[in-house]
């Protein structure tokens, strides 16, 4: 009979169960502050178009992060400013226009490719290969509207767009809440306006998915009980004893 009890216990209990991996706050994300998240949810990537490991989360992640996201979560991507130099606002800039283009990702893959190399987004750009031109070919904002102008994009359309009232305050934005989310490395991920990500415990696209998603639809979600509740589940295992014990009596 005990073992029965044990077994009608267990069985009642499983509901309770779950099977999600279980993150950690101060691990797996930090929180960045006590502000309420924001009103929809979201993922933001800063990143730079000077960055290696930039490159190949653009090429060779990014695609399938995009794509695990619950519907509903928004994507969006800003620029760093770790250069604070004329170049580095200058491709911010570029950043500005290619988010106000149709051709978004094709100008995104020829921006890096100009700074870094064609290659740099398939892991095989090695800076310290000999003979390596440690100069990239974007110097000048004359530099840049030569990439776009390949793309569809002359220089009084860039102008236009890239020096812009909204253009400015996209910048002030990216470089308030570079500081605000205490942006240090790139690629970083940031969830709700409230959350980042810690990547280097991150060991599967399923589990930045999974973390991901938690974040942006659930940590901030107050949690309701199934239907029914814990004294529906009490009764439930109620009927499973009370079934046992008939059949014990027959």
């Amino acid at each position: 009979m005990l073992k029965r009890l044990t077994l009608a216990a267990t069985l009642t209990a499983l509901p309770f169960c779950t099977l999600a991996t279980d993150f950690v706050e101060g691990k797996h994300f930090v929180q960045l502050t006590d502000k309420a998240p924001s009103k929809t949810p979201k993922l933001t990537e800063f990143f730079s178009f000077y960055c290696h490991n930039c490159f190949n989360m653009e090429v060779m992640y990014l695609p399938a992060i995009k794509q695990g996201l619950k519907d509903g979560i928004s994507f969006d991507t800003k620029h760093v400013d770790f250069m604070n130099s004329e170049i580095g606002t200058e491709v911010m800039r570029s950043l500005a226009v290619i988010q106000a283009s149709d051709n978004s990702a094709e100008l995104v893959h020829a921006m890096f490719g100009a700074i870094q190399g064609a290659d740099g987004g398939q892991g095989h750009h090695d800076h310290s290969a000999h003979g390596h031109n440690h100069e990239p070919a974007i110097q000048t904002s004359a530099d840049i509207k030569a990439v776009f102008a390949k793309h569809g994009i002359d220089a009084a359309a860039y102008d236009k767009l890239a020096y812009s009232a909204d253009t400015d305050a996209k910048l002030a934005l990216w470089r308030q809440q570079q500081q605000e989310f205490q942006v240090q490395s790139v690629p970083s991920f940031i969830v709700n306006d409230k959350y980042k990500v810690n990547l280097q415990e991150i060991r599967t696209l399923e589990e930045l998915s999974e973390l991901i998603n938690y974040l942006a639809t659930e940590k901030d979600t107050p949690q309701q009980e199934d239907k029914g509740g814990s004294l529906g589940w009490a009764f439930i295992g109620l009927l499973a004893l009370m079934a046992m014990g008939r059949r014990r009596l027959v």
